[in-house]
């Protein structure tokens, strides 16, 4: 706080002022905290903030994604088929709540268990929705299941991806309009060998939405009337955006129900994509291009746009390798903080953070880092991020703090 000399005068005035306003006054709140009654903090700049991390479980076996359930629980899927409890107060349950090994293909490192998450109605159904790549070709499915009950799994929605067993995706999710989103890769192998990310007639390489609380047309799901090919000749009416290389992950605002996408580069650059509710039918590029650059000039169209992603990094002759999509903050510990989105990269661990700026733009930077191997971020009932990491086993409770900016600069927007 800034002090002031008052002039003999006026000083007995200004001492009885400045005593009446610190009692009337509540106190200064700790960096990184809320104060109740006090109204909401202004976002700090993202070169203001950096995080930390505090392990709070070990002992799992290949964590690959994580989701909050309404209790305060978090679960952890486990890449053999596993799915594990852990909770705040108790810890890291030591029995799993669910056990899918017996439907999973693990035979490659990018097969498994790849995404959970509960239904809207969990707290009364116990439905969790499921991702994970089936024996015995690897073919990628989307199912639910009861909690506790493996042999009540439904099949709901599959797409065969037999050839190659990277770029499986595996994200699901629930979106604000109470649909299910499920992200899938393009079919694997490298410079996408069955021309998937522009095909239309194929789900690789793709996000999908579709309604679960209906059935139609003898399928055990709906598609939504509004999306954004329902009535293009040719196309799966399921698709939601399209030219997608490998989207490892995609988690939904609560806020205004935009998607954020980490998608995996082929090896020049790793990209995050922000695509609002507005933007139904996107065009991300792959494999016409990797990120913003070109790279398959065969695979471009004229006339076609493309979206940008909002943020991009190199991989190539860098310690990047993969990038790991994360989630946007709105919790209430740092609310100085709420509305940054943060990300990571499996190799080298970096802390992204992205946010929209007043002039349509993006503001990013680099804000830290996190444990090794960050697989998976997830948030839980109260809008609090933990991470995953890969063969250490570990979950960590990510923080934000307030720090002095950095010298101009240092962030960059798009």
């Amino acid at each position: 706080m800034s002090r002031r000399r008052y002039r003999p005068v006026t000083m007995l005035a200004g001492l009885l002022v400045l005593t009446l306003a610190a009692s009337l006054s509540p106190p200064t709140p700790v960096a990184g905290t809320a104060t109740a009654g006090i109204s909401k903090p202004r976002a700090v700049p993202l070169t203001g903030l950096t995080v930390t991390s505090e392990r709070v479980a070990f002992g799992l076996q290949r964590p690959i994604a994580i989701t909050g359930l309404p209790d305060g629980r978090m679960l952890i899927a486990e890449k053999n088929g596993t799915v594990r409890s852990y909770h705040p107060d108790t810890g890291l349950a030591a029995e799993p709540v669910l056990d899918l090994t017996a439907r999973i293909d693990t035979s490659d490192n990018e097969r498994g268990l790849l995404g959970i998450t509960p239904a809207p109605n969990f707290a009364r159904t116990g439905i969790l929705y499921v991702a994970y790549t089936s024996l015995p070709a690897g073919t990628l499915t989307l199912a639910r299941v009861p909690i506790g009950a493996p042999e009540r799994v439904q099949v709901l929605l599959t797409q065969e991806h037999a050839e190659y067993g990277n770029h499986n995706g595996g994200q699901v999710a629930f979106g604000r309009d109470g649909y299910l989103y499920w992200s899938l890769g393009d079919g694997g192998h490298a410079n996408d060998p069955f021309k998937s990310g522009q095909n239309l007639g194929t789900l690789l390489g793709k996000i999908v939405r579709i309604d679960v609380n209906r059935t139609c047309a003898g399928k055990p799901y709906c598609v939504p009337f509004d999306n954004p090919f329902v009535r293009t000749p040719g196309a799966r009416p399921e698709i939601w955006v399209f030219g997608l290389r490998n989207p490892w992950r995609f988690s939904i605002d609560p806020v205004d129900g935009s998607l954020w996408i980490g998608d995996v580069g082929q090896g020049l650059v790793e990209e995050i994509n922000h695509i609002r509710p507005s933007q139904r039918g996107a065009n991300l590029g792959w494999s016409c291009r990797e990120g913003t650059p070109v790279f398959d000039q065969s695979q471009c169209r004229p006339g076609v746009r493309y979206t940008d992603p909002v943020f991009e990094y190199e991989h190539y002759l860098t310690e990047n390798c993969s990038v790991t999509g994360g989630v946007v903050y709105r919790g209430s510990v740092t609310p100085e903080a709420r509305g940054t989105y943060i990300a990571s990269d499996y190799c080298s661990t970096l802390a992204f953070a992205v946010r929209p700026n007043l002039t349509g733009g993006y503001e990013s930077a680099t804000i830290g880092t996190f444990p090794t191997q960050p697989t998976a971020f997830g948030t839980d009932v109260n809008g609090e991020v933990y991470v995953l990491s890969d063969l250490p086993g570990w979950l960590s409770r990510v923080r934000f703090e307030l720090v002095q900016p950095a010298p101009s600069g240092a962030a960059t927007n798009r």
